[in-house]
C-alpha cells in the first residue's frame, strides 16, 4: 500500500499498485492533519498477508511516500524510543489519581536501578529497596541461569488481583537483562575507575564496609564480600599468634599515593566503629541489621568534592563527544549511552520533575540505534563510574551546593554535545530530544540556581512569575541562543569551585545587585 508501483507481490505490503489481488483498503480523512487507513487481513486470493513488525512497516512506507512527494523527511523507526503507555494505561492512570503510568515509573525505576549498580545482584537489591518487585526468568536448558527478569508494582494488579508484569523490553529497547547486563562487565574492582578525589575514596570505602558489616555475621563473610564489592583487603596478624587476625586495611584499585603505591586505609581512620573489634563487638551482639544499597550517607565536604569530580568528568567527556561529532561520530556512542546513568540517577537522587524529564528525554537521544550495543570506551566506563558514586551518595535532595549546580550545568553540557552529534549524525528525532533534555536541565538549574544562599548574600522572598513570564523565560532557551552559548551562560551562572582551594567567583563586568 501506498507509492513505489510496478512491483512484483511482496508479502509485507498489503496492496502493492498492481496486485489486483491485495487486500482491500479504504482511506478516511479523520482530519486537517492526519487520515486513518482501514484494512482487511486476508487477500483477495485467500492468503494472509504478513504484519509481523506492522509498525516499522509502517514507518517505512511513510518514509518512502516523503520521498515520492518531496516533502519534509522525518526520523526513521530506529527503535530508539521507550515503549509508551498504552491508552488503556493512560486512562486508569487518571481513574485512580497515579501520578504517572506504571510503566513509566517503573521505566524510571529501572533505569536508576541499572545506572547506579555495578553488578546483577546489586541492580535486584536496588529495585526492591525502591519498591519495586522482580520476578526473574530462568533457562529452560539451565535452571541456575536468570535470562531475563520482569518487574511490577504492588499496586498495579489486575482484576484477578494478581500483579501486572513487564519485561525489560517492554519498557525501552535497551533495558533487556543482556544489554542491562553490558553495564557491569567491568570488574569490581575496576568499577568506579582511576583518578578519584582522597575524600571520595574515603567516603566510598567507608561506605562499602559499613554495608558490608551490616549485611554479614562473621569476619569470614565480611571479608569475603568486601572483595566482592571491588575493594582490596589487607589483613593484619598477630606477632605472638601469627593465626590470629588482630586488624584489617581496605583501600580502591588506582588509589595511589604521590610516591606511586597504595594508599591504606584502617578501619578505625574511616569511622570509629570500623575497627575490627568493634565489628566483632557488634557480631557477637547480633545488632547488626540487613542493610540496603545507597543508604549510606556521605558527609558534607565529602559530597562536594563528589560533585567536582563528578562535574569535572562530564565536562571532559562532553567536550570528547563534541570532537568526535566532526570526524568520527562513531567513537562517542558509548560516552553518550554511558552518561544516561548519570542523569537518570541525579534526577532519582533530586527528585525533580524537570531533571526527571531531562532524564527521559536525553535516554531517547543516547539509546543506540537499532538496539546495537557500541563499544566500551574509557569514557563511557569514567561516566558509568560517576554514575555509580552518585547512587552511593545516596539522596541527594536539600543540597543546595554551589557544586552541585556546576554538576547540572556539566550534565547540561552533555546534553548539548549529544545534540551535536546526532545533528551530526543526521539523526533529527535523537537531535531534538536531547535538545529537549539541554531544555529540561536549564529548568532544573534555574530552579536550583534560586534555591542557593551565597557567602553573605540575603534571601529575598520572591513573587510568583505570572504565566507571560513563565513564557519569556521559557522562550530564552534555546531559541534565544546557540546551544554552545547557551551552555556557556548556564556553567557562568554557576561558581568555578574547586573544594580544595575554596570558593572563587567569577569577576563581573559590573556592579552587583
Amino acid at each position: 500500500m501506498g507509492p513505489g508501483g510496478g512491483r512484483g507481490h511482496d508479502p509485507h505490503r498489503l496492496a502493492p499498485a498492481g496486485d489486483e489481488f491485495g487486500v482491500r483498503w479504504v482511506a478516511v480523512r479523520h482530519a486537517r492533519d492526519h487520515i486513518h487507513i482501514v484494512a482487511t487481513l486476508a487477500r483477495q486470493d485467500g492468503i494472509r498477508p504478513k504484519i509481523w513488525n506492522d509498525f516499522h512497516r509502517v514507518r517505512d512506507a511513510c518514509q518512502e511516500a516523503e520521498r515520492w512527494f518531496g516533502l519534509r523527511c522525518t526520523a526513521p523507526a530506529d527503535r530508539t524510543a521507550a515503549r509508551r503507555p498504552t491508552r488503556a494505561e493512560a486512562e486508569q492512570a487518571a481513574r485512580r489519581g497515579w501520578a504517572g503510568t506504571p510503566r513509566t515509573a517503573l521505566r524510571r525505576a529501572v533505569c536508576s536501578a541499572a545506572g547506579g549498580a555495578g553488578t546483577e545482584q546489586e541492580f535486584y537489591a536496588r529495585l526492591a529497596q525502591a519498591g519495586v518487585l522482580v520476578r526473574k526468568r530462568y533457562s529452560t536448558v539451565n535452571p541456575d541461569q536468570v535470562t531475563g527478569y520482569a518487574v511490577g508494582l504492588p499496586h498495579h494488579t489486575s482484576k484477578a488481583g494478581g500483579v501486572i508484569w513487564y519485561g525489560g523490553g517492554k519498557l525501552a529497547p535497551d533495558l533487556t537483562l543482556p544489554k542491562l547486563r553490558a553495564h557491569w562487565t567491568v570488574r569490581p574492582e575496576e568499577g568506579l575507575g582511576p583518578g578519584l578525589p582522597p575524600q571520595v575514596a574515603r567516603a566510598v570505602l567507608r561506605a562499602r564496609i559499613a554495608e558490608a558489616a551490616e549485611q554479614t555475621r562473621g569476619e569470614a563473610e565480611f571479608f569475603a564480600q568486601l572483595r566482592r564489592s571491588g575493594v582490596l583487603v589487607r589483613l593484619r596478624f598477630s606477632e605472638t599468634d601469627p593465626g590470629q587476625v588482630t586488624g584489617y586495611a581496605v583501600t580502591l584499585t588506582g588509589h595511589i599515593s604521590g610516591d606511586g603505591a597504595l594508599r591504606w586505609y584502617g578501619g578505625g581512620r574511616l569511622a570509629a566503629d570500623l575497627t575490627l573489634p568493634q565489628l566483632r563487638h557488634r557480631w557477637n551482639r547480633q545488632r547488626q541489621a540487613r542493610g540496603r544499597p545507597g543508604t549510606f550517607r556521605f558527609t558534607a565536604p565529602e559530597r562536594e568534592h563528589l560533585y567536582w569530580h563528578a562535574g569535572r568528568q562530564a565536562a571532559m567527556a562532553a567536550e570528547r563527544i563534541r570532537r568526535s561529532a566532526g570526524n568520527d561520530p562513531d567513537a562517542a556512542a558509548d560516552a553518550a549511552w554511558a552518561a544516561a546513568a548519570a542523569f537518570d540517577v541525579t534526577a532519582d537522587a533530586l527528585h525533580d520533575p524537570a531533571l526527571r524529564d531531562a532524564a527521559d528525554a536525553y535516554g531517547r537521544a543516547a539509546r543506540p540505534r537499532y538496539g546495537q550495543i557500541p563499544r566500551r570506551t574509557a569514557d563511557g566506563d569514567g561516566l558509568r563510574a560517576i554514575a555509580r558514586l552518585l547512587a552511593l551518595a545516596g539522596d541527594l535532595n536539600g543540597d543546595g551546593t554551589v557544586l552541585a549546580g556546576a554538576l547540572l550545568a556539566n550534565l547540561m553540557g552533555l546534553a548539548v554535545a549529544l545534540a551535536e552529534l546526532r545533528q551530526a549524525q543526521q539523526h533529527a528525532a535523537q537531535a531534538a530530544a536531547a535538545r529537549k533534555a539541554a531544555e529540561h536541565m536549564h529548568a532544573a538549574m534555574a530552579r536550583a540556581r534560586s534555591s542557593v544562599t551565597w557567602p553573605g548574600q540575603t534571601v529575598r522572598p520572591q513573587r510568583p512569575r505570572s504565566a507571560r513570564q513563565a513564557n519569556v523565560a521559557r522562550e530564552d532557551f534555546p531559541m534565544g541562543l546557540r546551544l554552545d552559548e547557551a551552555v556557556a551562560a548556564a556553567a557562568a551562572s554557576t561558581r568555578d569551585v574547586n573544594p580544595g582551594r575554596g570558593y572563587q567567583p567569577f569577576k563581573r563586568a559590573g556592579p552587583r545587585r
